[in-house]
């Protein structure tokens, strides 16, 4: 009897579980920070280049990695990626000197996550669904927020109980076992097992072009102007998330006398609450402006910004779960609208690696974050001008699309 389920779902799970993974490993330093400058006596600034190099290969990687996957197909270039960040996670486990945490951590943990980054999940949207592409986005964008509600708390008792050379084992564990999963289920699209995207009719996308090269698309997409606005926003949104709180909140927690792991609780409470917003993100981008949608996260993020320095002043109170509370929401409920003006703007063959280096962007800024709040920590003793500054960016963000509210015109793909 032939299944009513149509194996896109399949791979949609699977793609959710290396991105829970990705997001295990990626969240990883923001829990060892302080045991790495306890043990070895590295500063925060040292550490955060660490991150900074991670992050910013991380979205570097993303459009290169979108480029070979339609090379050498999703499940090839997947596992191998994960059984890199695998090796290197492991070896991580036996450093004992910087050099050896900026090559792991910052560069081949980079690399590797670089292959699961966000630009999977419009990969496999585009590829393997013609409807509901918002909610798979949603869907898949939240597995970033899960990774952290799975492994924050987790790894923060692992260390109290075992020391942090045990969370690099046990990541590194998962990650191997994700690359396994990822060989066995994992197919590259739905042609290669005799089907249509789904919810697609046979004359839907009969005569899709060939996605552009990397380097082609970056030219192309460079000549409008709509780019350059998702881009900008999307630095701004990784400079506010992964670089900013994914890097430095436990820190700037443990700097106001908050417990390490009541600190990674509130992460993983973030991630609870994203769970739901950017799933919410997904579905309200089949029915709503995305524009409008950005507009509101964006603002949303910065007003939260701003009251967290008063919040951690005076310590662990119920101001800060609602921090995360509001925070969490739209932690990357931006990914599903973005996804979306991408897929309007430059065409469904080319929004992975389109995508991809509007994702560099995110990761770009994310990764000056991580690298210049270490630094403001580092001179000023606390982290009060690193969210200010975050808070002010994202209004900024919100702004730009009030001001540019208007839907963009399809532009022919050069021959």
């Amino acid at each position: 009897m032939k299944s009513r389920v149509h194996y896109a779902w399949a791979v949609a799970a699977v793609t959710f579980l290396v991105l829970l993974a990705a997001a295990g490993v990626r969240s990883t330093p923001s829990v060892l920070m302080v045991p790495l400058e306890v043990e070895f006596g590295w500063s925060r600034v040292l550490i955060s280049t660490a991150v900074a190099i991670n992050i910013l290969l991380f979205g570097l990687i993303g459009p290169f990695a979108a480029g070979l996957m339609d090379r050498i197909g999703l499940r090839r270039a997947v596992s191998a990626a994960l059984a890199l960040v695998s090796l290197a996670v492991l070896a991580s486990s036996q450093m004992s000197q910087p050099w050896q945490l900026l090559l792991l951590w910052g560069v081949l943990v980079g690399i590797g996550t670089g292959a699961t980054s966000m630009v999977l999940a419009a990969i496999i949207s585009s590829r393997w669904f013609h409807k509901q592409r918002g909610l798979v986005v949603g869907f898949l964008s939240a597995a970033n927020a899960t990774g952290q509600l799975i492994f924050l708390p987790v790894m923060a008792r692992l260390i109290e109980r075992s020391g942090w050379r045990s969370v690099s084992l046990a990541i590194g564990g998962v990650a191997a076992l994700t690359a396994l999963i990822v060989w066995i289920v994992m197919r590259d699209s739905p042609a290669s097992i005799g089907l249509r995207p789904y919810g697609a009719l046979p004359d839907d996308g009969a005569a899709t072009p060939p996605a552009l090269s990397p380097v082609a698309a970056l030219k192309f997409a460079a000549q409008r102007p709509v780019f350059w606005l998702l881009a900008g926003t999307f630095f701004i949104c990784g400079a506010s998330t992964n670089g900013l709180i994914g890097t430095h909140l436990i820190p700037a927690c443990h700097d106001n006398g908050i417990p390490e792991v009541r600190a990674a609780g509130l992460l993983a409470l973030m991630g609870i609450f994203d769970i739901a917003g950017t799933t919410m993100s997904g579905w309200l981008t089949d029915r709503v402006s995305p524009r409008i949608l950005l507009c509101v996260y964006y603002g949303l993020r910065g007003v939260s910004l701003m009251f967290l320095p008063g919040m951690l002043a005076v310590g662990d109170t119920p101001q800060l779960s609602l921090f995360a509370f509001f925070y969490g929401l739209d932690w990357i409920a931006t990914v599903p609208p973005t996804v979306r003006l991408t897929a309007d703007a430059f065409g469904r063959e080319n929004t992975g690696v389109i995508y991809g280096w509007i994702g560099a962007a995110h990761q770009l800024g994310a990764s000056l974050a991580a690298f210049g709040a270490g630094s403001v920590r580092t001179a000023t003793g606390d982290y009060r001008y690193a969210f200010l500054a975050a808070a002010t960016l994202c209004m900024i963000a919100a702004a730009s699309f009030v001001l540019t509210a208007r839907r963009p015109a399809m532009q022919s793909v050069p021959a």
